[in-house]
């Protein structure tokens, strides 16, 4: 008798999963927690039903339950993989997704690029009429910018950063990471496992590196990230930038631990390649803040030293 529960086509559907549902309670519960944690540091617990949020508590226990849930059901996944049920036509709509994934990424990042570049292309504001300024409340750029880009008013702003110092090391090792994580790939794909290992642990040493001097260059910045305009768009931009090079970082980690098992073969290694992917994503990113913030940011002076 024929298998009536044979699949015929080459889709996979996914079978019931607690994953999505306790992840997305997690992800509340972790938003939650971080606004409450953020307002407590101000004086103003956030008040939820009655119930008081203050500290880190709820925010370090929901983020955990949401790490964990995440490793189980990534292993879900790669599990599916192994039982092929990751079809040529499954692999093709999983990289839809990831492209999908990065293009939303990026314009992510075109808000910030568009906060800084509205900030300093008209740092002394744009024209209003008297009567809109008074009736929104607006503050005039030009009282906290100086009407100058870097701002030149405000008290907690010296200088800029010298974007041919740490900057452009920290431009030339993600650069160098670009090639190392390229050179992984291609050695998978002549299935060659150990430049495979090899290439994808220069890669994450370089983002390591990476992280590590851009703590570095945070810890002696001449301005800080409240105060005036520019520490906030600076910040915000290169800091949430750090935040995907960690995330690169842990993602190719995966990856390699995962080589080093011998999961992934010439044919089959999406997971892989979408790391692969969103480690070039970060960097080009990175090249235009490099481009932007800190070598035309820098003004006329080119930033301290």
């Amino acid at each position: 008798m024929a298998d009536s529960h044979a699949k015929h086509h080459d889709y996979h559907l996914v079978d019931p999963s607690p994953w999505p549902l306790v992840a997305s309670i997690a992800a509340l519960g972790t938003a939650i927690g971080a606004i409450g944690w953020m307002r407590s540091a101000k004086g103003t617990p956030l008040d939820l039903f009655g119930l008081e949020i203050a500290g880190p508590w709820m925010f370090l226990i929901c983020f955990a339950v949401l790490a964990f849930t995440a490793a189980l059901w990534w292993a879900d996944i790669v599990g599916e993989a192994h039982k092929g049920d990751h079809t040529p036509v499954v692999q093709l709509h999983l990289r839809y997704g990831m492209i999908m994934f990065i293009a939303s990424e990026v314009m992510f990042f075109v808000a910030w690029f568009w906060a800084y570049f509205d900030a300093a292309l008209f740092p002394a504001g744009v024209f209003q009429p008297e009567n809109v300024t008074q009736t929104i409340g607006m503050v005039q750029r030009n009282e906290i910018t100086g009407g100058h880009w870097p701002p030149q008013t405000a008290e907690a702003f010296r200088h800029t950063f010298d974007p041919w110092g740490l900057p452009l090391v920290n431009t030339l090792i993600l650069l160098l990471s670009g090639v190392t994580v390229t050179w992984a790939h291609h050695a998978l794909l002549e299935n060659k496992r150990s430049q495979l290992i090899w290439g994808l642990t220069c890669t994450v040493v370089l983002g390591l590196l990476f992280t590590a001097c851009q703590a570095y260059e945070y810890g002696h910045a001449a301005f800080d990230f409240s105060g005036h305009i520019y520490g906030a768009t600076f910040f915000m931009a290169t800091g949430f930038h750090g935040a995907h090079v960690i995330i690169g970082t842990i993602f190719l980690f995966v990856c390699l631990i995962r080589a080093m098992r011998g999961d992934f073969t010439p044919k089959q290694h999406f997971g892989f390649e979408a790391a692969a992917w969103y480690w070039h994503f970060v960097d080009v990113v990175w090249l235009f803040l490099f481009a932007s913030i800190y070598v035309w940011g820098a003004g006329a002076g080119g930033g301290g030293h």
